[in-house]
Formats: C-alpha cells, structure tokens, sequence
C-alpha cells in the first residue's frame, strides 16, 4: 500500500522572506569540514568570547531561587528598569521603563516593529548594505522596501538627502543602523543632525538598530533618540548578544514610546507569551555588574581590526577601510575583477576561508566581501595568508 505525499500548500506571504546567508554559508562550510577540509570561520557574526562568569552565575542563581516560570510579556520589571536607566544613561536621556519591552532576542524588535507599523501598500527606507532580515520583513508585511545607498566614498555614512528625497506620502517608517552591519560604518553627529531636521515636519516613525552600539573604535555613537523632535518616534533596538557576548541567550530589547510599547508587549502575548526568566535575571547582572568583559571584548576587537584591515590592503586587488564600530572588515574587491559571490564561493571551497559576499547585503554590496574578525589573530592571520595565496594563483 503507498501512500502519496500532499503537496505542501503554503501562504503566499512565505515566498517574500528572505534570509541570512551567514548561517547558509556556516552550513556550508560545516559540510567541508565534515570532508576533513579546515575552515576559517569569518563568516558568522558572532562573538567568539565566553559569556562573562558573573553574568553566568546570576542565570545559574535565579535557576536555584526558581526564575523559571512565566513572566509578564513585556518582561520583568527588574530588567525594564534596569534597561531603562543603562539606554538612558548611554544616551543621556531620560526613559521611561514602561516604554521598553523585552524579547528572545533583540530581532523580535525589528519583526514586532514592521508587523505593528507597517501596511501593504507602505514604503520602508533601509540601508543598503544592511542586515537582510530588513528588506525580508518589509516585504512579508507585503509593504515596499525602499533602500537608501551606503557608499565607501562617505566612509558609509547616510546621505540625508538621498533619505529625504525617496520619502513620500507612502512612507511609513525609516531603519538606521548605526554602526552598520556590514560596513562597519557609523552615523556622523553632523548627519544625524541633518537627519533630525529633515523628519521634524515628516510623519515617519524611526526604527534605530543600536546594536552595536558599545562595540566602538573612536569617537561617540550617536543615536536619534537624543533629539527631541523626534523622540516619540524612534524605536530603539537594542540587546545583549553582541555587547556580553551573549547570542545563544536570545535576549533583547526595545525602547520606546509606552503606548507603542503596549502594542509591541501585545504581539509578544500572541507569539512568544514572554523571554525565559532566568535570562532576564541575567539580562540585570549584565546591565548593573562588572562591565570589564565588555571593554576588554572591545580591546581585543580593535587589536584585531588592526591585523585584518592590514592584511586585507596588502592583498591585490583588495582595499579596505577601518570600521569604526561592530566587528566586520568590508574590503572592496573590485580590483580583483572578480564578482562577489564568486570570490567568496571560491575562497570558502578552494582556500577554506568562509565569508559573505556583500551581495549578501543588498545590490550596494557588489564588488566588496564581509570578514567577521571575532576570531583569534592566529587565525586571521592563517585566514589572510590563504585568501592572498588564491588571489596570486588566480588571476
């Protein structure tokens, strides 16, 4: 007797998302190395330190006193507090705890966001190069992704009017991303004034995605929540995985308006009911305790950019600028006069170095590759050495 499969039926919605291809290419390099090849793994972003011990013991202590049960699904109040005074206090403003609203995962911020704002039929500007899960959500809502171009010749700064001039009546909410993932890159104090001014007769809400707001090289990051204007239209994303090391925690936040904070605590209620308790419990340790982890993760990130960015400027055919923030190298590759997707597709299966085409990113990406430096300098070394092997014997 056989029985015959039903093909899979799916909503429509599902053939407009999109997804990460570092965790396509992790898959693929795993593959390799289940052949016996060795990976250098630059593809992923993620940090390669340990979760700091006290941050680890706090988790461990509200396991024993029992944090392992629901929560209110904008999150405890102890760690909104907590929030609350370390945004405000970074960014030098004053927040309002019933304005943050915790997440598994700072990503929710940004999927919660777009779903409460935004209608088919509505216009999103993102950046491009960007994170790919913008332009994917935009377009499950069924709205219109509108990039707005990072371009090397700025440093990757945003330019206020290109910004200014893609919005219409249609326009709906605008994503920053500040430092940038891929580029590195930070919004300039001098822009983001331009930016305050432009919007301040504008009906656009603001997603910020500040996550990688602490890990910094030189000079201040800048968020568009310190303006006034636009304060009760600014989203903060925000979180704990890049900043403590923390990823696999999935642990997040966002800071904003209460009255949107009700909605966005809302579709936590109908999605994930709330974050697990003993992470909140060591979401406050992370925020209150011993920040040494951090600038130490940050020490060792600027030693290491100084290895990669070198390196990279050494091989034909590359040149790279130093990121200001995050923990990625954006080399433009254009003298190699190779296409991105093939640089890297080679440099993964015949040198055994993973990284990201920068079409990745979005259609601004051609002609530059991303390399994640949280890796140790021995192996970004080795990682180097290989890719300017390759590129002499290829030509």
């Amino acid at each position: 007797m056989s029985t015959e499969t039903r093909k899979l039926r799916l909503a429509e919605c599902m053939s407009r998302l999109g997804t990460e291809s570092a965790f396509d290419v992790l898959v693929r390099a795993r593959a390799l190395e289940a052949q016996g090849k060795e990976i250098i793994h630059l593809e992923i972003g993620e940090p390669d330190f340990p979760t700091a011990p006290n941050i680890v013991d706090a988790a461990k202590r509200a396991l024993d006193q029992g944090w392992t049960h629901y929560g209110p699904p904008a999150g405890f109040p102890e760690l909104r507090q907590a929030v609350a005074e370390d945004a405000g206090q970074r960014r030098g403003i004053a927040i309002d705890p019933s304005g943050v609203v915790i997440t598994p995962g700072a990503k929710p911020i940004m999927f919660y966001t777009i779903l409460a704002l935004v209608e088919p039929g509505d216009e999103v500007l993102y950046p491009d190069p960007g994170f790919p899960i913008y332009a994917s959500m935009i377009n499950f809502v069924g709205a219109t992704p509108v990039p707005y171009a990072l371009v090397e010749e700025r440093g990757f700064d945003i330019d206020v009017a290109e910004i200014a001039g893609k919005i219409n009546g249609r326009t709906r909410l605008l994503i920053l991303n500040s430092p940038n993932n891929p580029t590195g890159g930070m919004i300039s104090l001098a822009e983001m004034e331009t930016l305050a001014a432009a919007l301040k007769s504008r009906d656009v809400m603001v997603l910020s995605d500040e996550i990688y707001s602490r890990l910094i090289y030189g000079g201040d990051h800048v968020s568009p929540a310190t303006f006034p204007e636009l304060r009760d239209r600014i989203i903060i994303l925000d979180g704990f995985s890049k900043t403590y090391a923390m990823t696999g925690w999935r642990l997040g936040y966002g800071v904003m308006r209460p009255d949107l904070a009700r909605q966005i605590a809302l579709l936590m209620t109908n999605s994930n009911s709330c974050t697990a308790s003993f992470t909140q419990m060591a979401g406050v340790e992370a925020l209150r305790g011993d920040q040494s982890s951090v600038a130490a993760m940050v020490a060792e990130f600027r030693r290491r950019r100084e290895v990669i960015v070198g390196g990279l400027n050494r091989i034909p055919g590359f040149r790279c600028r130093e990121p200001h923030g995050a923990f990625y190298a954006f080399p433009n590759i254009t003298g190699t006069g190779k296409r991105a997707h093939d640089l890297a597709g080679a440099l993964l299966s015949e040198a055994g170095v993973a990284c990201l085409a920068g079409t990745a990113f979005g259609g601004q990406g051609e002609g530059y590759l991303r390399f994640s430096f949280a890796n140790s300098i021995a192996n970004i070394q080795k990682a180097l050495d290989r890719i300017e092997a390759w590129i002499r014997n290829n030509p």
